[in-house]
């Protein structure tokens, strides 16, 4: 047996995960629905403002990492303690925590990646720029195309660093997030 995922270094994770992109599958959807109806299910304890499908796969017709990123808002009041602990206990493992901010991944073995895989972001709600740029580019498909470019572009060249193909895309994400914020004023 092959060393613990807590055990790995930065770099030994980056090669068991490295970045890969595949053409748009309409399974996506099918799977987020699907982990909503168990997020709603094992958090039904909590007030939860809204859970959404986010990130590259949300996006219609690019090029994306085979993983679905899912926003999860919750009221001011919860503790993001306890629904992290709920999170935890139902087979997700948390990534990063902040004080309004925790990430979870779930679908991440020892032997790579799973057939499903999730990156969850909890959130206070209306922390959620995310929606603003999903909902631009699905609406301004040139757009779109442009930062499928982009991905595709930086695929290889960071194909072991996902900080770095991150903050690669960070401009691009940036500046449509603004615009998109500015064409939809308070939609969320």
């Amino acid at each position: 047996m092959g060393k613990a995922l807590s055990e790995m270094t930065l770099e030994e994770l980056w090669e068991l995960f490295p970045i890969f992109l595949v053409q748009h599958d309409d399974r996506w959807e099918e799977y987020y629905n699907e982990m909503e109806g168990f997020l709603r299910n094992i958090l039904s304890d909590f007030q939860i403002r809204r859970i959404s499908h986010i990130g590259s796969t949300a996006i219609k017709n690019i090029w994306a990492k085979n993983i679905i990123d899912i926003l999860i808002e919750i009221d001011p009041g919860e503790n993001m303690e306890d629904i992290s602990k709920i999170m935890e206990c139902n087979g997700f493992i948390c990534m990063s925590s902040a004080a309004d901010r925790v990430s979870f991944n779930r679908g991440y073995t020892e032997n790579g990646f799973e057939e499903k895989v999730y990156h969850l972001h909890l959130r206070r709600a209306g922390d959620n720029n995310e929606l603003y740029f999903r909902d631009y580019l699905n609406e301004h498909p040139q757009i779109a195309k442009e930062y499928e470019q982009l991905k595709l572009d930086l695929w290889k060249q960071y194909e072991h660093d996902r900080d770095g193909y991150t903050e690669a895309k960070s401009d691009f994400v940036t500046n449509w997030t603004l615009a998109a914020k500015e064409a939809y004023a308070n939609r969320y």
